[in-house]
């Protein structure tokens, strides 16, 4: 069956077209994304305003006119941090379901995880062992551990990319006190978790998935994008480390000229280098390798694990 998942994020709204059965890898046919910055559109009260609603109003149309196009047949839609964590988030689902006929499923962080931990057992397999698997999004972290499907722990921190952005760095580029302060935020909230994880001995395997960490690693020295889904790329901390510096020192249109790094992501890539660091200092990790499958394929991989095998 054609499949589509519309995810509803803190950076963009992103349908993802793919062609999927029971005990197959889903096949992506489609992809049709909009950048909406939700989690930058909130107001003093932590509200949505009318105008980023008609916004995700508008966007969500045009996502479910592209999956129409594109023979979609069912439509699996979900939304993250930012409007799980808006505070009219009730009134903004109720309005989305109004225009649009979408009832959005606003998942947990700790679901988010969870999922994201799904796609990432499929994608390496068994062999692969006890996994530790970090996956910065627009508004929060997520990192989970496990040696099944379903991890043994799950976490969702407010560290993410687009959040820690526009709350602590304001400046084009950014001061370096406010640099400062938000690296240490970033470490103490990582360091509270490292506990829960620890006691679970080292991982076999440490992975990342989103755009963050596959633009980070690109800035590294990974692999393009065009050089096709089954090229390894690793991000090292060592070199990660020798970039934060050169990154607090540009300003938001030189990083956009940086390999692999869109001119929509080059404000917050900052933000999410300090999470980065501070994860893979924190967690003791060396390098760790990227992902191309994250949450969507993980809804996705759930939705089929419950459809009755032909």
């Amino acid at each position: 069956m054609r499949l589509g998942v519309l995810d509803v994020g803190s950076n963009t709204v992103h349908l993802l077209v793919v062609d999927a059965h029971p005990g197959a890898r889903p096949l992506p046919a489609h992809s049709h994304k909009a950048e909406l910055r939700l989690a930058q559109l909130l107001d003093e009260s932590g509200a949505i305003g009318s105008e980023g609603v008609d916004k995700l109003i508008s966007v969500v149309k045009e996502a479910l006119q592209a999956a129409e196009d594109k023979g979609v047949e069912n439509v699996l839609p979900f939304a993250t941090s930012a409007v799980r964590e808006a505070s009219n988030a009730d009134d903004v689902l109720a309005r989305v379901k109004a225009e649009t006929g979408v009832e959005l499923q606003v998942l947990s962080g700790a679901e988010e995880a969870r999922l994201t931990f799904l796609a990432v057992r499929r994608w390496f397999g068994w062999s692969a062992g006890k996994l530790l698997v970090l996956d910065i999004g627009g508004g929060s972290l997520e990192i989970a551990y496990g040696i099944d499907e379903e991890p043994d722990a799950a976490v969702s921190l407010p560290l993410g990319a687009g959040r820690l952005t526009a709350g602590w760095l304001p400046g084009d580029p950014p001061d370096p006190e406010d640099i400062r302060a938000l690296r240490r935020h970033v470490r103490t909230e990582i360091a509270r978790t490292v506990g829960e994880f620890s006691r679970f001995g080292r991982p076999d395997h440490v992975v990342a998935t989103s755009k963050t960490f596959k633009q980070l690693s690109r800035i590294a020295g990974a692999a393009r994008s065009a050089e096709g889904l089954y090229a390894q790329r690793d991000l090292k901390r060592q070199s990660l480390e020798a970039w934060v510096p050169r990154l607090a020192g540009m300003t938001t249109a030189q990083r956009a000229e940086l390999p692999g790094v869109s001119e929509g992501r080059a404000g917050q890539i900052l933000a999410g280098a300090l999470v980065a660091e501070a994860a893979m200092d924190l967690f003791g990790v060396e390098t760790l390798e990227i992902c191309p499958w994250a949450l969507r394929e993980g809804v996705i991989l759930r939705r089929m694990d419950h459809l009755p095998a032909v």
